[in-house]
């Protein structure tokens, strides 16, 4: 039994953003931290006061956690990127809706008493004495504070004051995990307040010392307990904000966001497998049998929550390797309340949310190989690419002395050629591609085009298999990465406006070959018809490619999906710098050395080049822990330490280095969960290095000892690539049929009342007589164990979103 905590975030837009650069404008981006830790940036959107981002994010975090931040910042070339405003939403305050805040919401300004992070670890007591007592704090020692030095640390002391008395550690140089182990005594009297207020200081010698966190404890509360030692976490000095609640709201622009926190606690695999069995035995029997429960939970599943239950079940069975019957049960579905044509597949149903997950899961690989090379040429040209008359821009050409503007004509006849080009080679790396296609998407378009041809035999629906294929495969698949690389990971930044659209054009291109070039398509934009001829060869090397892509056997898609699984394809790759310390001498960024490194589910192994031979770092079973590294270690805040045994078992720590904060946390989260159930994980770490005699974080000077910050291994980002996690997924599956419980219920009076005779709900060891009224039980005795369970059952499902007020 498990908690597991996971935000989801998607932070789509700003508006009305304040200038910060001399033109007028601003070049904003999003930094997401959770405790003041960043996770995310978003790519930065040039020269704009109102961004457009569209990036959704799933987090995976320890419950622990206490609040999510947005920053949105200017990006400056030459200096430090400028702050434009945040926003801080808490735990409690996600948690106490469930279905997650959406809307607009006031960027604040930041201030400097507010930026705290990190904890102090205290031991309180009260002392018997002559009088009433003594009041005693021992001040040992804190970790994770904010570095508030150019020198990437702080000199913290600690400032403890009660009934109007105040003491102060010493100053502990140079860290941001210092230790001081000093005591202080307190008399306690009659009518004194009952607040003990610590308070964490930066000292600095020359201007004022800058304010860490506090902790304010009530003492009263420590009189039955006596005693208490523990961590606190610091917090932010609110007194001084008091009067910025009455400033004008708005005055640094807003940010649309959606956030959403899930808490889920996930019981045994066995207490799941009556649901997971149940909908098997749905999948498998498929239209044959009762089919049910399928049908049923797309008929109650609302429009918003289409796209997660349909990823939920996609994941369910693929981990049971009944993707492909679960998806031609939709298919069938799908096909049986079609009427005509040119509407299938057309609308939001379970079936085409599900085959957008299972292209995403189980083909994103394949997609990266055939569109990685076409997008990086169409970024790296940077060519001026426009189709409608209306819209071109007439720019002068030629040398130095010689320019002359270019015609409309001439604007027009080399974007279709570039196009013409673009559009050439992305169709031939398409028709090459039907070994590279993964043996199951392969298998699953094969039942499509046989459903879909079955369902329209006649001749004059000859084009309508193959446009089946293709209005997932170009039309929710490879359309929308062309039209959002950044979105597919097929690129790190958004493109700007010139490449924006040239990829729209090259995605419009695209879309009327998948549509077979009907004329519907062709009468939309005219002025798309110097890619004609391109588009009507396209269409017939298309139908020639789905034709043998289609054409496999189930014999052939096994010996393939035994072939892959031998190949153990890398979780993660690509080039790093490595550092591996001895510990001697200083150690600093340009001793790093780059490297190609590829992660499996066995070892993490680098090589030279990503041909060359590779060699094993790190056996998978070795891996200890992977956590950041303090920016003051190697002057750089993208640093990460991989800790592990050798043969001999002695421990190790290999130092990377990321260029950005997006890849560091990329790399650590596919470490932590590759090792995520080995044993010997650490459980606190240093985030220095050993460097002389002592640690640089904490100054110890035992360099086997304990760490002083706790390890991360749980907090991860969800990726395309994650391996399944079954039990989640039924737990997901659950909680979104609790939320419909009544309503299935109630379908349940129905088919009764219809048929004049039904099962009735019976006990656990009873079997009921059909599939609605066997789910009801299980959704009970799921209910009952997760009552029994320590966390308790999980609510149900709210039936609207909250609108995020500020």
């Amino acid at each position: 039994m498990a908690k597991r905590s996971s935000l989801s975030i998607r932070i789509v837009e700003g508006k009305n953003l304040p200038a910060k650069d001399i033109n007028g404008s601003s070049d904003p981006y999003c930094i997401v931290k959770v405790d003041n830790e960043p996770i995310i940036r978003t790519a930065t959107v040039w020269k704009t006061l109102c961004p457009f981002w569209g990036e959704e994010y799933q987090v995976h975090l320890p419950p622990t956690f206490h609040a999510v931040a947005f920053y949105v910042m200017d990006e400056d070339a030459l200096s430090r990127d400028d702050v434009i405003g945040k926003v801080c939403l808490t735990k409690d305050a996600l948690a106490a809706h469930p279905k997650g805040f959406s809307g607009w919401a006031h960027l604040t300004e930041v201030d400097p008493d507010e930026e705290v992070q990190g904890e102090i670890h205290l031991r309180l007591e009260l002392v018997p004495g002559a009088r009433a007592g003594r009041l005693r704090c021992s001040v040992l020692e804190a970790r994770d504070l904010a570095p508030k030095d150019r020198n990437g640390a702080s000199d913290p002391f600690v400032r403890v004051r009660y009934n109007g008395r105040t003491q102060e550690t010493s100053v502990v140089k140079k860290s941001c995990y210092p230790r001081w182990n000093e005591t202080f005594e307190f008399e306690l009297e009659e009518g004194a307040p009952e607040a003990l207020c610590v308070e964490a200081w930066d000292w600095d010698l020359v201007s004022r010392n800058d304010f860490l966190g506090k902790v304010v404890v009530n003492v009263q509360s420590l009189r039955a307990a006596q005693q208490e030692e523990g961590w606190f976490q610091l917090q932010p000095d609110l007194s001084k904000r008091l009067s910025s609640l009455h400033r004008e709201a708005g005055n640094l622009g807003s940010l649309q966001l959606e956030v959403r926190l899930r808490d889920e606690t996930v019981l045994p695999s066995s207490c799941y497998q009556p649901l997971v069995q149940l909908l098997c035995r749905e999948v498998t029997l498929g239209t044959q049998g009762p089919a049910q429960l399928i049908p049923l939970i797309e008929e109650m599943t609302s429009t918003e929550c289409r796209q997660e239950v349909a990823t939920n079940l996609l994941k369910l069975f693929l981990g049971q390797g009944l993707a492909k019957g679960f998806l031609d049960l939709l298919f069938q579905l799908e096909l049986s309340r079609t009427t005509e044509a040119n509407t299938l597949f057309r609308s939001n149903s379970l079936a085409t949310k599900s085959m957008e997950s299972f292209l995403k899961v189980a083909g994103m690989r394949y997609l990266h190989s055939i569109l990685g090379p076409i997008i990086d040429r169409v970024f790296e040209e940077k060519k001026y690419v426009e189709l409608d008359p209306s819209k071109v821009e007439v720019k002068d050409v030629g040398c130095s002395g010689l320019h002359r503007p270019q015609t409309e004509a001439e604007v027009l006849q080399q974007s279709a050629q570039t196009l013409r080009a673009h559009l050439g080679a992305l169709l031939s790396a398409l028709c090459r591609s039907v070994q590279a296609c993964p043996a199951v998407v392969r298998a699953t378009f094969r039942q499509l085009f046989l459903r879909v041809r079955e369902r329209f035999p006649s001749a004059q629906h000859e084009n309508v298999p193959f446009i089946a294929v293709t209005s997932f495969l170009c039309l929710r698949f490879v359309s929308p990465a062309i039209m959002a690389p950044k979105l597919f990971h097929l690129r790190e930044r958004h493109a700007d406006a010139r490449t924006s659209r040239t990829l729209l054009l090259l995605a419009k291109a695209i879309q009327n070959v998948g549509n077979m070039d009907t004329p519907a398509s062709r009468a939309k934009e005219a002025w798309m018809e110097p890619l004609q001829p391109t588009v009507r060869q396209g269409v017939a090397q298309l139908k020639d490619f789905i034709a043998k892509l289609v054409d496999i056997e189930e014999k052939e898609e096994l010996d393939l999906q035994r072939a892959l699984s031998l190949q153990m394809p890398p979780v993660k790759e690509g080039p790093l710098f490595i550092h591996r310390t001895k510990g001697k001498g200083p150690l600093m960024s340009s001793s790093f050395k780059k490297l190609h490194f590829s992660l499996t589910t066995e070892a993490l192994s680098f090589a030279k080049t990503p041909s060359s031979k590779k060699s094993a770092l790190i056996k998978l079973a070795n891996l200890r822990a992977a956590e950041k590294v303090e920016e003051k270690s190697f002057g750089s805040s993208h640093v990460m330490q991989v800790i592990y045994t050798d043969d001999t078992g002695r421990p190790q720590t290999a130092y990377l280095q990321c260029k950005c904060v997006n890849e560091l946390n990329q790399w650590l989260s596919a470490l932590r969960k590759v090792s995520i159930n080995n044993t010997g994980l650490l459980g606190s770490y240093h985030p220095g290095v050993f460097r002389g005699d002592k640690w640089s974080c904490c100054h110890q000077k035992d360099r086997t000892g304990l760490g002083c910050d706790k390890t991360r291994s749980r907090v991860t980002l969800q990726e395309w690539n994650d391996p399944l996690d079954h039990d989640l997924e039924a737990q997901l599956i659950y909680r979104h049929l609790l939320g419909m419980e009544a309503a299935l219920r109630e379908k349940h009076q129905e088919l009764r009342a219809g048929t004049g005779a039904g099962s009735t709900l019976t006990g656990p060891g009873e079997a009921p007589e059909d599939a609605l009224a066997q789910l009801l039980q299980v959704l009970r005795d799921l209910q009952e164990a997760h009552r029994r369970s320590p966390a308790g059952s999980p609510p149900p499902e709210p039936s609207c979103l909250l609108e995020l007020q500020t």
